[in-house]
């Protein structure tokens, strides 16, 4: 009998294999880290090849180390980085370039004329996506323009592109499937969310060819299997899906006005918004949410650049704290801040501020400033950028969010989770299963092969720790304003 489900979860920094059973409880996980490429000043790449062999050694190092077999799996699902995009041969499979790593700024200079064009209205129309290099479209487009034949070989259809999931389905498949999910073809800028299809003026646009293009799916689908030599078995693979979406799905936010915020290096907050594709007039993003159907849901999506990585700072720059953990004892040892406040703009501001010129400040230092209150601020700040994202998506929505669903690494700390229900007035929920992408992931794979019965069959197989806002309200309104004022100062240049 088949009695689990596999996630392969290959993220920016690492691929992992997480194995889960019909209660959604993790039961093993393998993972290797991935090395970065850094071929000039804002260029990240990754190697696809070394992305493929990492994908290949989780699965059988998850299924080897603990008694099991590709035969007990009864489906896989794929969760990635979402905008990285690969160009390779149809014929090998073998990449024609490294994988251009959604981080890269390269094409920043071609995107910043777009946007002050008039094209900037229709790529939003269409996509619901600012022009801005984090996105797909124009990282094909700079593969195909500066790989000596790729631009030929591409028109000629020798040549496939898409997102990582695509790439590894079609290398784990033995060449046979090119298909992605609606969700990483929404952060492409070259699908049309509205249409549910390639977009041909974006495809002229961007000058790439639709040939080169994978057939886009529900997340949930027969996308087909292994090859049988890779892992003794063939393994049905059953879902595809974005990081973000995939966290969003594992949370359940399954309902309009459900909404969960990601804790990591940045953080990542997506809201479904239902059936509509709500036009943010506040800086953040439309995309589709992950689903079984023809017909998903939309989100609203806003991030935060430095989230987790203030704390790493902390450690590694500034030598203030040994470890991540420590963060919160030394939080818990003093009052409150002492009047200090800390934006992290160590790269500017993302929504819904979207000022690249900002710059990092530390503000209302005294005398008596201790490194707990910088701590403690430093903390306080990633709440913060929170509270300011969700903010507009409620002043966007004219809805006010009652409850925030959490995950990601940096919601293990009690301090911040506690603060940043404070903060929002509403209430914080932290599942006892944080790897929630790898989650959603298996659910979705799980459902579309019939592993689960229902989402009703899985809605109540998470317990949560369920942080309350404690904090009179006219103390948070002059916190708020306390922190307002820094963030005005920081952009004050």
């Amino acid at each position: 009998m088949k009695d689990y489900v596999l996630s392969l979860d290959q993220g920016t920094t690492s691929t992992r294999a997480c194995v889960f059973d019909r209660a959604g409880k993790l039961l093993y996980k393998s993972q290797r880290e991935i090395k970065q490429y850094y071929p000039s000043s804002g260029w990240v790449e990754h190697d696809p090849e070394e992305i493929f062999s990492s994908a290949v050694f989780v699965i059988k190092d998850v299924l080897e180390k603990n008694g099991l077999t590709a035969a007990d799996i009864a489906a896989m699902g794929i969760t990635n980085q979402r905008e990285t995009v690969v160009v390779w041969e149809k014929a090998t499979g073998k990449p024609v370039y490294n994988a251009v790593v959604w981080q890269c700024r390269r094409t920043a200079l071609f995107m910043e004329k777009l946007k002050n064009s008039e094209k900037e209205a229709i790529i939003y129309s269409k996509t619901g996506l600012m022009c801005d290099a984090y996105f797909s479209a124009s990282k094909i487009k700079w593969i195909l323009d500066f790989v000596p034949d790729a631009r030929e070989r591409a028109r000629k259809g020798e040549l496939l592109a898409g997102t990582v999931d695509s790439f590894l389905l079609y290398r784990l498949s033995g060449l046979k499937v090119h298909s992605t999910d609606y969700t990483n073809a929404s952060r492409t800028m070259l699908y049309n969310i509205h249409a549910m299809e390639w977009d041909k003026d974006l495809l002229s646009l961007f000058n790439v060819p639709e040939i080169m293009l994978p057939e886009v799916k529900p997340s949930g689908y027969d996308y087909g299997v292994t090859e049988k030599t890779l892992f003794g078995e063939e393994i049905p693979v059953c879902a595809l899906a974005g990081d973000q979406q995939s966290a969003l799905f594992g949370q359940k936010c399954w309902n309009k006005g459900d909404i969960k915020n990601t804790y990591g290096t940045g953080c990542f907050l997506l809201m479904n918004t239902g059936s509509v594709a709500v036009e943010s007039t506040r800086g953040l993003v439309t995309s589709l949410a992950a689903g079984l159907t023809d017909k998903p849901d939309y989100v609203l999506e806003g991030s935060v650049f430095v989230g987790g990585a203030v704390v790493q700072w902390l450690r590694d720059e500034m030598k203030l704290i040994s470890s991540a953990a420590e963060s919160e004892k030394l939080a818990r040892a003093v009052d409150d801040c002492g009047g200090v406040y800390f934006v992290p703009a160590f790269v500017g501001l993302g929504a819904p501020h979207w000022d690249q010129t900002a710059r990092g400040l530390i503000t209302g230092i005294t005398r008596g400033t201790r490194r707990e209150h910088i701590v403690r601020a430093a903390l306080e700040a990633i709440a913060y950028q929170v509270f300011d994202v969700l903010h507009a998506m409620e002043r966007d929505l004219k809805e006010d969010v009652t409850a925030l669903n959490v995950d990601g690494g940096a919601s293990a700390n009690d301090f911040l989770m506690q603060f940043q229900a404070d903060i929002l007035f509403a209430e914080v929920r932290r599942p006892e299963i944080i790897e929630t992408t790898a989650l959603g992931a298996a659910y979705l794979a799980g459902l579309a092969c019939g592993f689960f019965a229902s989402e009703k069959e899985i809605k109540n197989t998470s317990d949560f720790n369920v942080f309350r806002p404690s904090v009179p309200e006219a103390k948070r309104r002059e916190m708020l304003l306390g922190w307002e004022e820094a963030v005005a100062r920081t952009k004050a240049r």
